[in-house]
């Protein structure tokens, strides 16, 4: 709608008279509104992604829990140098043993809890690029290939990650858990956010008693 401003600063619809006040207006200034612009929906930034692997940050959480980034220290999993790198894996599906081993409970004397009466052992097949360690839990979104939520108390929920290099070669990392990931006959447990190369039958120890050996193809 147009409107003229009458001398005393009324806004009149006609230009003559205000049809407010009755003045005559005279050079009255013409006044054309601008219709409003409408808002435009502000959507919430998701949150930052990991500079690692690019997967979004969930809360507060320290490490990635996708390929295992540090946020705190910013430290990326790097391959622990070796005397001599892995040779590729050959081609082909690797394979992972699952045992309840009672050598490994015994030997870290876990106290509080008894070592299972039905040790039974289950294998399982790598699907590249990563697989995950720990126990399923609805309140906390796991999901982890590898569950060991029926069978180890002592693994955490995001416990430890398999990931398959570029390579062909099959790399582990911890994910900050409670208990630790070990790596054979080794009496220190491997550093959260630092991956370690494994070879075929290498042994992975997470939880109370918990022993994964790795299969490569053929073997």
């Amino acid at each position: 709608m147009t409107t003229y401003t009458c001398p005393k600063g009324h806004a009149s619809e006609t230009d003559d008279f205000c049809d407010m006040c009755g003045a005559k207006i005279t050079g009255g200034t013409l006044t054309i509104p601008v219709p409003a612009t409408a808002s435009m929906p502000v959507s919430t930034p998701a949150g930052p992604p990991c500079p690692n692997c690019g997967a979004p940050r969930a809360g507060a959480g320290r490490f990635c829990e996708d390929c295992g980034y540090d946020h705190s220290t910013g430290k990326v999993p790097v391959l622990t140098p070796a005397e001599a790198p892995p040779a590729p894996a050959a081609t082909g599906a690797w394979t992972a043993t699952i045992l309840a081993d009672r050598k490994y409970f015994e030997d870290n004397a876990v106290e509080g809890v008894d070592f299972p009466a039905q040790a039974g052992d289950r294998s399982v097949t790598l699907q590249p690029p990563q697989v995950r360690i720990g126990r399923r839990s609805s309140s906390h979104g796991t999901r982890p290939e590898i569950d060991l939520a029926d069978s180890d108390p002592g693994v955490s929920h995001n416990h430890a990650l398999l990931t398959l290099s570029v390579d062909g070669v099959w790399l582990v990392s911890d994910l900050g858990s409670t208990n630790g990931t070990y790596v054979n006959d080794e009496e220190i447990p491997i550093v959260a956010g630092v991956s370690r190369a494994l070879k075929d039958g290498d042994e992975v120890h997470v939880g109370a008693w918990t022993t994964i050996t790795l299969h490569a193809p053929g073997s």
